[in-house]
This record gives structure tokens, sequence and C-alpha cells, in this order.
């Protein structure tokens, strides 16, 4: 398949999903502000779990942690596609646990650096944030299609794992890179 073609087939894919996209978009949304606006769930367990984060990175090279930051996104872009398949739960999981989180993270930097510390964040997150999104919008209509539209079901697979190696990984390798280098910058 030529590439012309396969970003061709994309555009199209991306723009019959929009709808979902615009979905996970949506409660990805609601869910940060939650998480900015009121912290007050889960503050133990996302501390832990952010230490626990930041305990694997310790004594990474650049490159290790490139890879680690790279494997993690697109592990869990994988599991919001693929386990979309079980009606959509996976997806809507991951949405709104990292909403929550992001909004939450967000909410102490504010406290402890002021508004401008986010503007870290945007750098790697221009390309990481679509890439999940997308991701998360994808297994939302995979997991439409198991209920309302089986016959589809088999070609939006095979798109949608087209759309991940192609659009999705990129992205996220990109994203990677980025954070590294502002961990490594700080």
């Amino acid at each position: 398949m030529k590439i012309k073609k396969i970003y061709k087939e994309n555009w199209i894919f991306l723009k019959k999903s929009k709808n979902f996209i615009f979905l996970a978009v949506g409660i990805f949304l609601v869910v940060a502000s939650i998480g900015f606006f009121l912290p007050i769930f889960f503050h133990d367990t996302i501390l832990n779990i952010i230490q626990k984060l930041i305990s694997r990175f310790e004594g990474k090279t650049l490159l290790e942690t490139i890879g680690l930051i790279f494997l993690n996104n697109l592990w869990t872009s994988f599991i919001a596609i693929i386990f979309g398949l079980f009606f959509g739960v996976a997806p809507l999981i991951i949405a709104i646990s990292n909403g929550y989180i992001l909004g939450f993270i967000s909410n102490i930097a504010v406290k402890k650096q002021g508004i401008i510390s986010l503007w870290r964040l945007f750098p790697h997150g221009i390309f990481e944030l679509p890439a999940v999104l997308l991701s998360i919008g994808i297994g939302l209509k995979l997991g439409f299609l198991v209920i309302k539209n089986k016959d589809k079901l088999k070609n939006e697979i095979v798109r949608s794992l087209i759309f991940f190696l192609t659009i999705i990984m990129p992205l996220l390798m990109i994203a990677a890179i980025i954070e590294a280098i502002l961990i490594f910058s700080f």
C-alpha cells in the first residue's frame, strides 16, 4: 500500500470516527476539570501512583527515559483501542482516570509553581494528548460497533490498527522524546 493512500484512508477513518473522538475529548475535559477544581478523590492513591512513576525514571539515561515514556503511552493507547471491543468500558476508564489525574496534577503544579508551570506540559502534550484521545475515541467506536453493527467490526479493527501504527505511534514517539528532554532539562 502506498503511503499517500494509507494517509488518505486514515483521514477518511478519522472523519468517520469524529463523534466518538469528540465524546472522548468531552469526557476527558470534564473529568480533568473535576480533577483540577475538586482534587479530593483518591488523593493518597494518586500521590502514590505518581511517586512510583517518578521512581521508575530515577537513574535512567535519556534514551531509557524516552523508551519508558513511549512504551507506557503506547500500551495505554493500544489498550484503549483493543479493549474497546469489550463494549467500550476500557477506553471510558482510561479517559476518566487519565483526565482526573491530569487535572489533579495540574492543580498541584499550579499551587506550587503558579499557572506558568502548565506550559511545561504543553510541548509534549500537543502530541501525546491527541494520540491518547484518538485512541480512546477509536476504542469507544469499536465498543459501539460490538453492540450496534458487528458487520463492520472486522474492517474497523483493521483500520484502527493501521491508524494506530501510522498516526498514533509516531505522535507518541515525538511526545516521548520531548517529554524526556524536558525531564532532563529540569
